[in-house]
């Protein structure tokens, strides 16, 4: 049996019941390590679950499958998630390569940054399509997140918005060369992505095209949820450029239509001001 189970978003703790017991009873135990993080390491999980984990790396989940696989067959094989299993597609594509391989598989849920960001204020219900935001480099700089936040709130609808994870990447030179050296790990924070839109809409601009989002459109930032210390922060996308949140991880949220309800919730973590420019769309519905 392949489980796939959910780590939740703090710390060892978070795993359920279900997938404590499911994790002690298999004789290998990966831990993707890749899509997100926990804000404890390795060790603290293996003490806690009494089991010795193997890291899964990007290379390990994507092309050596067949090594997780392994006699999954005739024995158990864990492979734990941070947030839920299926937070991300190479998730997805796990499960059917063990179908394909005749094992059987369950799947172990848990909380995810999906479901936990209602805790900024936010209906979940009034969320759109979720965004990948990315590191620029200087040859790079996709705009495509900007188009689909614009979609969403053309909808009316909020944006989740999931910032870029660097780990285990490799420079440009080092993949040339077929040189095994890694950059140190980069988790994109809110002020970063917040940096980013903003340089799109100064240019989008100064081009004359019409905006779907300005810089005193109203934000959340989210820093570390699920944890002891996480973070909530209303304002807007200006004032979140210049917001710091401390460490990682960080997910942006870009409010559409707004309900009295969401208001006043996001007045509970709002920076000064951050609400004042909200204009009446109804009796019940604002916007920024």
């Amino acid at each position: 049996m392949l489980y796939l189970i959910g780590l939740g978003l703090g710390d060892a703790a978070d795993i359920t019941v279900k997938g404590l017991q499911a994790v002690k009873s298999c004789s290998r135990v990966y831990l993707e390590a890749y899509t997100s993080i926990l804000t404890v390491g390795k060790e603290a999980l293996e003490e806690f679950y009494g089991k010795q984990l193997i890291l899964a790396d990007r290379d390990l989940v994507e092309q050596g499958a067949d090594e997780i696989l392994k006699d999954a067959d005739v024995s158990d094989v864990a492979f734990l998630v941070v947030g839920d299993p299926f937070g991300a597609t190479t998730h997805s594509d796990l499960v059917l390569r063990a179908v394909n391989a005749g094992i059987p598989y369950k799947v172990i849920h848990n909380a995810s940054i999906m479901n936990a960001v209602g805790c900024c204020g936010l209906q979940l219900y009034n969320f759109g399509e979720t965004v990948s935001v990315v590191f620029w480099t200087e040859t790079w700089r996709p705009e495509s997140f900007y188009d689909k936040i614009c979609k969403n709130r053309a909808a009316g609808l909020h944006t989740l918005c999931l910032l870029d994870i660097k780990v285990k990447e490799q420079s440009t030179e080092n993949m040339m060369r077929g040189r095994k050296i890694y950059e140190p790990p980069r988790f994109m924070t809110v002020s970063q992505a917040a940096d980013q839109l903003m340089q799109i809409i100064h240019r989008r601009r100064e081009e004359g095209e019409e905006l779907g989002m300005t810089e005193d459109t109203v934000c959340v930032g989210v820093a570390r949820l699920g944890s002891d210390n996480q973070l909530v922060c209303t304002g807007t996308l200006r004032q979140l450029a210049s917001c710091d949140m401390g460490g990682p991880l960080h997910s942006l949220v870009v409010t559409g239509h707004l309900h009295p309800l969401e208001v006043d919730m996001l007045q509970l973590n709002a920076e000064p001001d951050a609400l004042r420019n909200l204009q009446t769309i109804d009796s019940s519905t604002y916007t920024s």
